[in-house]
């Protein structure tokens, strides 16, 4: 089984140099299991002095971004591209997560060339998919999610996706709401997912892609959800933002 991954995603929270630094150099004080992989997505203003810290303290949390262009380089004002991430020192970056997709109306084709884009620049991609409230009441939670990730992985074969993707579910309706997919509506989800990999690349590398559930994921039900057997850990918001809820998640 592959080692469950912890992500802790800042969102537009932590973005100034103090408050950031604060929250790593206590998370770096935290003691770290062998069977988990923890990682932090702090903004784009504060990576590279985030990543400074951890690699100064020899610290074995990974630094993710939150989004990244497809391109290399060009006229793209405010962007950032995958080389610049890398060059930071992230080795993580989130694809097509829910707020990017609603917020900022990106495509399933965009967010599968900013996915190659990172996997090219030697970093991995977390695939976020997830349905809407809508969609799920009209019964189609696996049809949205099917084509997520059939169009998010086009182009990648089976040896990139086994090293260079992560997936995460993420439910739209329980995103900072406080609501939580049920643990067995979770794993349902988790186990369709496993199924589409494997129909995709065969179960070898099905077996070896991690996959996260995203959610309104706390304290007080990251034990109930890792206990699912196709949940590979958890992609956190909220709670990541403060030392002792998150502690208690990666020390579940």
């Amino acid at each position: 089984m592959p080692t469950d991954l912890i992500i802790g995603n800042w969102k537009m929270h932590k973005g100034l140099v103090t408050e950031a630094l604060a929250l790593t150099e206590a998370l770096i004080s935290l003691p770290l299991f062998p069977e988990r992989e923890v990682a932090i997505a702090p903004p784009f203003t504060v990576l590279f002095p985030v990543a400074e810290r951890l690699r100064h303290g020899k610290s074995q949390i990974k630094l993710s971004a939150q989004n990244v262009h497809s391109e290399a380089q060009g006229a793209y004002t405010g962007e950032i591209s995958a080389t610049m991430l890398a060059h930071v020192g992230c080795s993580l970056v989130l694809v097509g997560h829910s707020e990017r997709r609603i917020l900022f109306s990106e495509s399933d084709e965009f967010i599968n060339r900013k996915l190659l884009a990172v996997i090219a620049a030697g970093m991995r991609a977390v695939l976020c998919v997830g349905e809407t409230l809508q969609e799920r009441e009209r019964g189609q939670e696996l049809q949205v999610v099917r084509g997520q990730i059939e169009k998010g992985l086009a182009g990648v074969s089976p040896i990139v996706a086994r090293a260079g993707v992560v997936i995460a579910y993420e439910p739209i309706w329980a995103i900072g709401t406080g609501k939580t997919a049920f643990p067995r509506a979770a794993q349902e989800m988790h186990a369709f997912i496993k199924e589409r990999l494997t129909v995709m690349y065969g179960l070898s590398v099905a077996n070896a892609i991690r996959i996260l559930y995203g959610g309104s994921v706390k304290p007080e039900n990251i034990r109930e959800l890792m206990e699912m057997p196709d949940i590979n850990g958890v992609l956190v918001g909220g709670a990541s933002l403060e030392l002792e809820s998150f502690r208690k998640i990666i020390c579940y």
